[in-house]
């Protein structure tokens, strides 16, 4: 028999795959640490650290199974550090004939792994990673011939796909989507879960990777680590999400607050990007909570955080796959800026954006209202080059990978694609800042002034933003009251805030 040799990439630890259902004594399976993942943009020392280890895990995993595995490590002699230099070496070295791989979830790399194909001259086969729900082309086809790809048409397409949260064709309890309920600063009237019982101690690999001279943000405690990094504390995450934080997520889901770093998200995102769980258990797992004890688990709490897969991580990914590579170069707004020097410190005199930062410093971590309507509404207003914003979020987040990232960060927070994924810009001034959360109470900045050495930059910015784009944006029908409210102030008032705005983008480091 041909002796084969399949490519595992970091994101593919499905420990379920039809692959590893039989032993061949004739498979090698490769696992590869590789500088070209590490070093494309500048990524946070625990998504580098999480990555290794849970590959690391599954390696050991399948050797356990008994399959045949070579897993080169980042300071291998062997490891040149490129995808494909390797495989070529490794293919020379064993005699191999035939090579398969799973398709990969970013363009970059599948468009590589094309490309060495065509060059190897030997078999070779690609298989689906059994992960997704929906296929890579499923919602173009849903939306073909459309101008408007509406995810809430995409997340009613998919519950009746699967049968989750449904009564024959119509929805449980008679509504879609209870977002509405979802949208409560927290106000300290719930006990915050516990802390997580998943405790890692990696500093073998952390030292492993500070030998090799990684450029990297972010901090570690490399005796303590907080992620999963193999399937069985993936589950035990998940049980912890549903037994403490499902109860409130919904609830909660939008609060800013600097009262707990998680608050009642569920921290499974890590294991669902890297394919240690797979999205339909940990739907079903959530729906049947809710069904089990409804008075515990509201419908609120479980279909808010099932929309979150079921609807949106499929739907970015659809995006993704129909707009890629185009969609990695739009700049609607044709924004230029740099992002300030704080951004990788934390360093500012602005409470929201320092905490944000802060703790995404700390954990690799920022729930999704912190990246949207913080760091990612003071990017757009200060009009900050999306590329720069792509490469922030990409590096700093243990669970951004770009098919999920770019679509969230360039189309849903920044609009540089032009309303893709969203209709309107998600931009705001303080006052949605404060309606969610705690941030604005010791802040130096006041989140009621829009001028003046201490007025908040949110405030200016807000309408600079909107005046300087008033070509592009006056005609959207979601964004027409913003511009009649403007158009009301005094000239002199509008003078005064777009001058503050001017001087705010002058010295963004300085803020």
């Amino acid at each position: 028999m041909a002796k084969k040799l399949r490519l595992i990439l970091g994101d593919q630890l499905n420990y379920q795959h039809s692959w590893y259902s039989d032993i061949n004594e004739n498979t090698l399976y490769l696992i590869m640490e590789l500088r070209q993942e590490t070093d494309y943009v500048t990524h946070h020392i625990q998504k580098v650290i999480g990555f290794f280890a849970a590959m690391t895990e599954f390696s050991s995993f399948l050797k356990r199974e008994g399959h045949d595995i070579l897993y080169l490590q980042l300071n291998d002699a062997k490891n040149t550090g490129d995808l494909k230099q390797n495989i070529k070496s490794v293919i020379s070295q064993n005699g191999i004939e035939c090579f398969e791989y799973q398709l990969p979830d970013e363009y970059r790399l599948d468009e590589q792994l094309r490309e060495l194909c065509s060059e190897l001259g030997i078999a070779t086969k690609s298989y689906d990673t059994e992960h997704f729900i929906s296929s890579r082309t499923e919602l173009g086809e849903i939306f073909k011939g459309k101008k408007m790809f509406l995810m809430e048409t995409f997340y009613r397409i998919q519950r009746r796909k699967t049968g989750i949260l449904m009564n024959g064709d119509e929805p449980h309890g008679g509504k879609w989507n209870f977002d509405h309920d979802n949208r409560n600063r927290y106000d300290n009237s719930v006990a915050l879960p516990p802390k997580s019982s998943v405790n890692n101690n990696l500093s073998e690999i952390y030292e492993r990777v500070i030998h090799s001279e990684i450029k990297y943000i972010g901090e570690i405690d490399s005796r303590n680590f907080i992620w999963p990094i193999n399937r069985n504390q993936s589950l035990i995450v998940l049980k912890e999400f549903i037994d403490f934080r499902l109860p409130w997520f919904g609830t909660f889901q939008d609060a800013l607050t600097d009262a707990d770093d998680f608050m009642f998200h569920s921290k499974l995102s890590f294991a669902l990007n890297t394919k240690m769980l797979h999205p339909i258990e940990v739907i079903r797992t959530v729906e049947k909570a809710y069904f089990e004890d409804s008075e515990k688990i509201s419908l609120n709490q479980a279909e808010g955080f099932i929309r979150q897969i079921l609807g949106w991580r499929e739907y970015m990914r659809g995006i993704y796959w129909l707009k890629m590579p185009e969609y990695a170069n739009l700049n609607f707004f044709n924004h230029e800026r740099k992002l300030p020097d704080w951004f990788w410190t934390g360093e500012t005199k602005m409470n929201c954006m320092s905490k944000a930062i802060g703790q995404s410093l700390r954990h690799a971590y920022a729930h999704h209202i912190q990246r949207l309507m913080v760091t990612g509404n003071f990017a757009l207003l200060a009009g900050i080059h999306p590329d720069e914003v792509d490469s922030w979020y990409l590096g700093i987040y243990i669970d951004a990978i770009e098919w999920v990232e770019i679509t969230n960060t360039r189309g849903m927070s920044q609009f540089a694609d032009g309303g893709i994924v969203g209709t309107k810009p998600y931009a705001s001034s303080a006052n949605y800042i404060d309606k969610m959360g705690n941030y604005c109470q010791s802040c130096y900045y006041d989140k009621k002034e829009k001028t003046g050495e201490k007025a908040c930059p949110f405030n200016s910015l807000y309408w600079h933003f909107y005046e300087r784009h008033r070509d592009k944006l006056e005609k959207n029908p979601r964004i027409g009251m913003m511009y009649l409210t403007w158009d009301k102030m005094d000239d002199e008032k509008k003078a005064a805030i777009l001058e503050k705005g001017d001087d705010l983008i002058l010295k963004l480091n300085k803020l």
